[in-house]
């Protein structure tokens, strides 16, 4: 109870108030701004974090999280454009009801069912990551191994429309984190004579350059292509106020896509696009008589957003219980608490209580902001919509630049980050999964050591694995994902039309 005062209280400091109500005030626009979406954003603030103490670090990196994806319903409902592919299924029934004379009353029920979803989320971390992480206490290196190898098996299948391009890309991320000195022998390994990689490639420029810069490449590619565009909605109609009828009408749709996108955050890899989808779907085949789904229904937009807005907080218990990165925003969070000595894992609630306990108090701090900031600006973010991104993309490609730069005063570090741009880019371009290859980069070394304790402890024998029936009971379910995963590829369709996702 002490490290919990004591930690709410850090939560509390107005310096960790201010920074939260800066991050959520940051993801608020650039969820609005066409172009830009929640990776990069995090991947351009870590440098920022840099100069603050963890608390208010992790509560800047995590109000710019949270908002992001609330500010990114307002493209959707005013313009028709998803600035990630979890808000595709706001605009659904969004644009619908913004060119209906009711762009405010979706935006308002994409900001409560926003703040109530994350809630609920934040909620179901605080609850569930200190008995997972008090059961993971118990795990040795065999059955952590294991894990580890489900976690990444889970995410490659699920991140990509192929399982094998998914595993390829986690396998380079693997194999780009034993780049350095041998943790054992000392000997450089794949450094090819730069002192400079002797510690590593440094996970800024891994994560910025994969992420931040090469989003940009990807955004000026289709700047160049791109034809005249749809008008904006105006998000000052008439007759368009949520009143407590409407309101109560969409609670239930609300708190049920809160526990979906909750479950859904639980489990590494499915993300905020499967939680949407699945959240719509639930919502829309339980509709009554009379609901259009699809033409302007306000309970498709509280399904998609609030399902959405649950992945965040929850996608954060693998994080802080076992030390693995359920998404990746988890991953880049990683990446700023290691520039602060800090390292997520079990052993995080018994060795700095007040620390995790401090960054819960953050994230219910950052619920509240989002709620403040985003009632008081729900017309004046609406106006960014309009920024263009010809501005947008030079201006966030000069912060990449300059924040590589800072996190290391090295012009090599800088390199780094431009050309993992540009193996983004070409991922991206040949559809191999930048969020596998960014999580196995995270998790391989801690993957590298359990697996060479595992060695010694069975002895090399994969008999041995009998006398660990966890970890077989775990790469049993990798098993069984990657197979279910692969099955469907076998059985092309018969249709005639591909069909709606939806049902």
């Amino acid at each position: 109870m002490n490290a919990v005062l004591l930690g709410l209280g850090d939560a509390l400091a107005p310096v960790t108030v201010l920074f939260v109500f800066l991050g959520v005030l940051l993801g608020y626009v650039i969820g609005v701004l066409p172009g830009l979406n929640r990776p990069a954003a995090l991947a351009i603030a870590i440098p920022i974090s840099y100069w603050l103490t963890p608390v208010a670090a992790v509560g800047f990196l995590i109000g710019i999280a949270k908002a992001s994806g609330a500010g990114g319903a307002t493209t959707a409902i005013l313009i028709n454009t998803p600035g990630e592919p979890n808000a595709a299924v706001t605009c659904l029934d969004g644009y619908p009801l913004a060119r209906a004379g009711k762009a405010k009353q979706a935006l308002k029920v994409a900001l409560y069912g926003s703040v109530i979803g994350d809630l609920i989320g934040t909620l179901a971390l605080i609850l569930l990551a200190r008995p997972l992480a008090t059961l993971a206490l118990g795990f040795g290196p065999v059955e952590m191994s294991a894990v580890m190898i489900l976690a990444l098996t889970f995410i490659a299948a699920l991140a990509g429309k192929s399982l094998f391009r998914g595993l390829a890309a986690g396998a380079f991320g693997l194999l780009c984190a034993t780049v350095g000195l041998d943790v054992e022998s000392g000997t450089p390994r794949l450094t090819f004579g730069q002192v400079e990689l002797f510690d590593g490639i440094p996970l800024l420029a891994v994560t910025v350059g994969m992420l931040a810069l090469s989003e940009m490449i990807i955004q000026a590619e289709e700047v160049i292509g791109r034809r005249a565009d749809t008008a904006t909605v105006a998000a000052g109609s008439a007759d368009d106020r949520l009143g407590w009828t409407q309101f109560r009408r969409v609670l239930p749709t609300i708190l049920q896509s809160s526990l979906v996108g909750t479950a859904i955050g639980l489990l590494p890899g499915l993300g905020p696009t499967v939680a949407s989808f699945a959240s719509y779907a639930l919502a829309k085949r339980m509709a009554k008589p009379g609901e259009q789904f699809g033409k302007g229904e306000l309970k498709g937009v509280a399904a998609a957003e609030t399902a959405d807005n649950a992945v965040v907080p929850a996608s954060f218990v693998p994080l802080f219980a076992l030390g693995l990165p359920g998404s990746v925003s988890a991953a880049i969070l990683i990446a700023a608490l290691t520039i602060h000595g800090v390292t997520p894992g079990p052993r995080l609630f018994e060795e700095q209580p007040r620390l995790i306990y401090g960054i819960f108090g953050a994230m219910m701090v950052a619920a509240v902001m989002m709620l403040v900031v985003g009632r008081i600006g729900l017309v004046g973010f609406a106006k960014l919509t309009k920024v263009p991104a010809t501005v947008i993309v030079p201006v966030v490609t000069m912060l990449c630049l300059v924040g590589a730069y800072l996190e290391s005063k090295s012009v090599f570090a800088v390199g780094l980050m431009v050309g993992f741009g540009l193996v983004g880019y070409l991922m991206h371009r040949f559809d191999y999964s930048r969020v596998t290859f960014l999580i196995g980069f995270v998790i391989g070394p801690q993957l590298e050591l359990s697996v060479r304790q595992a060695l010694i402890i069975t002895e090399g024998k994969v008999s041995s694995l009998a006398h660990h029936p966890a970890a077989l009971v775990v790469l049993a379910i990798a098993l069984a994902a990657a197979v279910y995963v692969l099955l469907p590829t076998k059985k092309p369709a018969t249709q005639g039309s591909e069909g709606n996702p939806l049902g």
